[in-house]
């Protein structure tokens, strides 16, 4: 449906702001719990892929301490989980640390249903994606690969799915995407900790 991508970026700007009006009192309440535990920003900013592998800067909530090792991937860390921060676990466990990524979905970098946007070091996969055709749509802020596995894919099936939504983009499908993530989180499925993620400070460069 050639027309849906123009809906699809008015339904974005709509939601997302929508959203951010709404969960401000949240927002708020979060930030206010980051700094009480622990030193540093509240928010993180980290350059990402999006659309046609152009980089942004994309926005969350800070999950780790400020003295996290900047080049040390955190797997290879001494105890990875000493860095994650109290608060920092619980909104990773919930996936609440990516809402500030709602104002990239307002901004045009994201939408809220897409590929994720990763990080440009991910060569593997964003080749993989090339293939599939996934890089030319905006990344988002949940994606169809993220409710089928997230972080217990592999890159080629992980690709695969994201090419999958390309190529049969659809209010429909959005829509089966945009629910199926409300059960996928409360589940905290296929969200790994410290196992496979990145020091999000690395990620910073």
């Amino acid at each position: 449906m050639r027309i849906y991508p123009a809906v699809k970026r008015v339904l974005d700007i709509v939601l997302s702001s929508l959203a951010l009006i709404l969960l401000s009192p949240v927002l708020l309440i979060l930030a206010v719990a980051i700094k009480v535990d622990s030193s540093g920003p509240v928010f993180l900013r980290q350059k990402r892929m999006g659309r046609y592998k152009k980089e942004f800067v994309i926005f969350k909530f800070r999950t780790m301490r400020a003295d996290t090792p900047r080049y040390v991937p955190t797997h290879l860390l001494d105890n990875p989980d000493q860095y994650i921060t109290r608060v920092g676990r619980f909104l990773r466990k919930t996936s609440l640390d990516e809402l500030p990524q709602l104002l990239n979905i307002v901004r045009g970098n994201m939408s809220i249903i897409g590929p994720r946007p990763v990080i440009k070091n991910e060569f593997d996969l964003i080749e993989l994606r090339d293939k599939y055709g996934a890089n030319d749509i905006r990344p988002g802020l949940t994606g169809w690969a993220q409710i089928n596995g997230r972080d217990d894919l592999p890159n080629d099936v992980k690709a695969a799915y994201d090419g999958e939504y390309a190529q049969n983009l659809s209010f429909a499908f959005d829509m089966k995407v945009f629910f199926k993530s409300f059960s996928y989180v409360a589940k905290g499925s296929g969200n790994r900790e410290g196992e496979k993620v990145v020091s999000e400070f690395r990620r910073n460069a």
